[in-house]
C-alpha cells in the first residue's frame, strides 16, 4: 500500500484519535490544568510508541515535560529531528466560544478546538506521518521526536534539555510545523521568524484604593498615569521611542522587500476578515512587512481598579499591563527587556512607583533557502499540492529556532499548515480538515525528497 492510500484509509481513525489529544486541556499558563497537561504528556509518548517509535519516554524537566522518541533505521542515513509542542493558550473568554474550547467540531471542513492549529493539529500531522511511514515501509531517514509542555509559556526548560542531551538530539536537520502557509491555493514556508520580549508592568499610586470624589483630582491615579506612559512608546508616525530599540535592526535590501511584498496579499479581504475599516502601523512600510520584518510594541493587556458589574468610584492604588514587543535580526531579546525597563521607569511621574517583571523572551531566526532540506520540502510542497512554496517571513516566535542553531548547529525547515485566519490564541481557534491531511502527505514527501539529495 502506498503511504498516500494509507492516508486515505485512515482518515477518519486520524482525526478521531486527534480530537481526543484535543480534549486534554493542556493549559502551561495555568497551575489548574496541571494533570490534564501531564496526561497530554502521556498521550503523545503512547501515540508515538503506536505509531513504530523506539526508545520513546517522558522526559522530567523542571517544569512539565518533554516527550522523546526515536526511530533509526541506519546510523548512517541522515537524521530529522521533529519539534513541537503539547501545550495550548487558555481558551479565555470563554463566552465567545461557538463550541466549547475543548470539545473539537468539524464545521465548515474546519476541526474548532484550543490547540486544532497551534500546536496540537501541526504537531500530531508528523506523528501520523511517521505512523504512515512505517505501516508502508517507506521510512527512508532516521527520525526523532522532541515534543515539548512549555511552549505557550516561553519554554524555560527547555534550553537546559537541550544543552544536557546534544548526543541524544544529534541530527541534520530540525523539522517543525508550528507556522502558517498564505494559503490552501498558494502553499509556503516560513523562512524567518521573529524574537520576543515579555514583561508585566505595575504601577502604584496612593497605599490603597481611594475615594475618587474625596481624593479625585489631588492624587495621581495608576490607570491615567499608565496610560500616558504608554502612549507615549510610540510617536505619531507608529515608531516606537524607546532609545536604543532600532539599533541592531538589519534592514532588508530593496530586492528582498520587493521579493517580500511579491506574495499573494489582498488588503480589502484582509481588513474584511478582520472587520476593520483600515489597517495601522509603522510609517513607509506595507501591511506584509510590518507583520513580518519590522519590530512591534503591543500591550497585551490592561487592568485596574473596578472593573465588576454596576459602578464603584474608586482611584485604584495600583494599574498594570502586559507589553510584548515581536524583535527582528540582529535584535537581542535580553537588551531589548533592560531597554524598555530602563526607559519605562524613567518616563515615570514623580507621583508614582513603577515595577517591570520580565516573563519570558526568544530571539529572531532567519532560516536558509539554499539547503539540501529546504529543496526537500519545495518539492515535497511541488508534488502534494502542485505548486512550488514561496519563502515567506513570519511575524510570531518560536524561541527553540535560534536555540537550535546555537546549541546543536542545526538548521530549521519550518514547514507549516496553518492559515493566519485560523484564530489561534483565540476564541474559535480552527484548523482545517484538508491543511491537516494534506500535511501529513506533504510531511511524508519530504522524508523521501529529502532522503533522495542524500
Amino acid at each position: 500500500m502506498s503511504s498516500i492510500d494509507y492516508i486515505k484509509d485512515n482518515k477518519q481513525k486520524f482525526l478521531d484519535e486527534l480530537f481526543d489529544l484535543l480534549r486534554l486541556p493542556s493549559v502551561s499558563a495555568d497551575p489548574a490544568y496541571k494533570n490534564d497537561v501531564l496526561k497530554t504528556a502521556e498521550f503523545v509518548k503512547n501515540s508515538l510508541v503506536s505509531a513504530g517509535a523506539d526508545n520513546v519516554e517522558i522526559c522530567e524537566t523542571a517544569g512539565y515535560p518533554i516527550v522523546y522518541g526515536e526511530k533509526i533505521i541506519d546510523p548512517k542515513l541522515p537524521t530529522v529531528l521533529v519539534y513541537g509542542h503539547y501545550d495550548v493558550q487558555p481558551a479565555d473568554p470563554l463566552e465567545l466560544w461557538d463550541s466549547p474550547a475543548f470539545e473539537p467540531v468539524i464545521k465548515d471542513d474546519k476541526i474548532y478546538a484550543r490547540g486544532a492549529c497551534d500546536d496540537k493539529g501541526q504537531m500530531y500531522m508528523h506523528v501520523k506521518a511517521f505512523e504512515t511511514m512505517m505501516k508502508t515501509n517507506s521510512l527512508a531517514t532516521n527520525v526523532k521526536f522532541m515534543i515539548e509542555g512549555e511552549e505557550e509559556v516561553g519554554s524555560d526548560n527547555l534550553g537546559i534539555f537541550v544543552k544536557n542531551n546534544k548526543e541524544k538530539l544529534a541530527a541534520d536537520i530540525i523539522l517543525i510545523s508550528d507556522t502558517s502557509m498564505i494559503s490552501l491555493d498558494t502553499p509556503s514556508i516560513t523562512v524567518g521568524l521573529r524574537g520576543l520580549s515579555y514583561m508585566q508592568v505595575e504601577v502604584t499610586g496612593p497605599n490603597r484604593d481611594l475615594h475618587s470624589g474625596v481624593y479625585g483630582g489631588a492624587v495621581a491615579n495608576p490607570i491615567n498615569e499608565l496610560c500616558k506612559m504608554i502612549a507615549s512608546l510610540k510617536d505619531e508616525n507608529n515608531k516606537i521611542t524607546i532609545p536604543g530599540f532600532y539599533d541592531k535592526v538589519v534592514e532588508l535590501t530593496a530586492d528582498e522587500r520587493k521579493a517580500l511584498n511579491s506574495a499573494p496579499f489582498d488588503l480589502d479581504e484582509y481588513k474584511k476578515d478582520l472587520n476593520i475599516n483600515e489597517v495601522e502601523g509603522e510609517d513607509g512600510y506595507t501591511t506584509l512587512e510590518r507583520a513580518g520584518i519590522r519590530p512591534t510594541l503591543d500591550v497585551n493587556g490592561i487592568w485596574g481598579g473596578y472593573t465588576g458589574e454596576g459602578a464603584k468610584t474608586v482611584l485604584p492604588s495600583k494599574a498594570y499591563a502586559k507589553i510584548s514587543m515581536r524583535l527582528v535580526p540582529n535584535q537581542v531579546s535580553d537588551e531589548i527587556t533592560e531597554l524598555f525597563t530602563n526607559h519605562f521607569k524613567s518616563i515615570a511621574p514623580d507621583s508614582i512607583k513603577v515595577k517591570v517583571t520580565p516573563h519570558h523572551g526568544g530571539e529572531p531566526a532567519v532560516t536558509p533557502t539554499d539547503s539540501v532540506a529546504y529543496a526537500a520540502a519545495s518539492d515535497a510542497f511541488v508534488e502534494a499540492w502542485g505548486k512550488a512554496p514561496i519563502p515567506t517571513r513570519d511575524g510570531g516566535s518560536i524561541p527553540i529556532v535560534s536555540l537550535f542553531k546555537d546549541e546543536l548547529g542545526l538548521d530549521t525547515v519550518l514547514m507549516g499548515f496553518g492559515l493566519d485566519s485560523d484564530a489561534i490564541h483565540s476564541p474559535n481557534e480552527h484548523y482545517g480538515v484538508t491543511n491537516f491531511m494534506k500535511g501529513i502527505e506533504t510531511i511524508t514527501l519530504f522524508y523521501k525528497h529529502y532522503a533522495n539529495k542524500h
